[in-house]
């Protein structure tokens, strides 16, 4: 189908980039629910769109479409009589009709202000008489039709996130490190003048397997793992009378705290890590993240 694709795909986006109103998307049967699809793929990329049964409209629906809209039609043949009866209407509040169809030499073609070709050699059907591989191309442009006006929008993932507030993927798009993060309350922290049997006793009570060492000033300085303890105890004798100082520690991986809680997950799978740091504007530690607060949220 991109093979087809002209001026007339150029000018449908014009037309609805446009728009003031809505775009109202009707078609009849498989065409219909295809047009809903798209109408609902529309609406949920930045373009307010509307699914108008054909049927329906002659018997009063029509109140849906105002003057400003656009309208798409969707039909196959071309010839669909439901969709045929809504040309008159459509014209009289002067809308411009976008239509999406199977057969170029058809009345729905000739009376459209911009064509669409999704015709298709066969059907997927056997028969080659159910809608199959017809309502795959109209799903495809319709599809591509939504993606070109995302990205003449300028449409990202922060205005998407408000279409999607909820689920899995609201999640990943809404939720901050902020809104998960624990307090400093809870953070683990201890001074590099301590020494590492200290660390034990933070370690144990704040459970995040980890804890933050700081410099005189409370600045971030270092971290300790159950990881690095371990390894600790293979190289030195007596590792946990040993002054944290003395030890080579490594700045831990820190997240911002207004950072997407996708963010946190990403540097952890990078890092093949499971707790992050917080830090404020001077670089002290003030929340901590883990990998168990993200799944729990759903953040996957």
């Amino acid at each position: 189908m991109k093979d087809r694709l002209d001026d007339n795909f150029v000018r449908a986006v014009e037309i609805i980039l446009a728009c003031r109103g809505r775009v109202v998307i009707t078609g009849m049967g498989k065409s219909g629910i295809i047009g809903r699809k798209i109408a609902a793929t529309l609406s949920s990329t930045g373009t307010p769109s509307l699914f108008l049964h054909p049927a329906e409209g002659v018997h009063g629906d029509l109140g849906m479409i105002v003057k400003g809209d656009v309208c798409i039609a969707l039909s196959n043949s071309g010839e669909t009589a439901e969709v045929i009866k809504l040309l008159p209407l459509i014209k009289r509040f002067k809308i411009p009709l976008i239509s999406i169809v199977g057969r170029i030499p058809s009345t729905l073609a000739e009376r459209s202000d911009c064509v669409l070709d999704a015709s298709v050699a066969k059907e997927a059907c056997s028969l080659n008489l159910a809608p199959t591989a017809s309502t795959t191309a109209a799903l495809a442009m319709g599809d591509a039709l939504s993606v070109a006006l995302l990205e003449k929008r300028g449409f990202g993932a922060d205005d998407f996130a408000l279409y999607h507030p909820s689920g899995a993927l609201g999640k990943r798009l809404l939720t901050r490190v902020n809104d998960l993060a624990h307090g400093q309350d809870r953070v683990p922290v201890i001074g590099q003048d301590k020494k590492v049997s200290d660390a034990v006793f933070v370690m144990s009570a704040k459970g995040f397997g980890c804890t933050a060492v700081v410099d005189d000033s409370g600045r971030l300085a270092g971290i300790i793992t159950d990881g690095d303890l371990r390894r600790g105890l293979e190289k030195y004798n007596n590792i946990f009378s040993m002054d944290i100082k003395d030890l080579p520690l490594k700045y831990p991986r820190t997240v911002e705290r207004k950072a997407l809680a996708a963010k946190a997950l990403q540097i952890m799978e990078e890092f093949s890590i499971t707790s992050l740091f917080t830090v404020d504007e001077e670089g002290r530690p003030d929340g901590i993240i883990h990998l168990h607060d993200l799944l729990k949220e759903g953040i996957v």
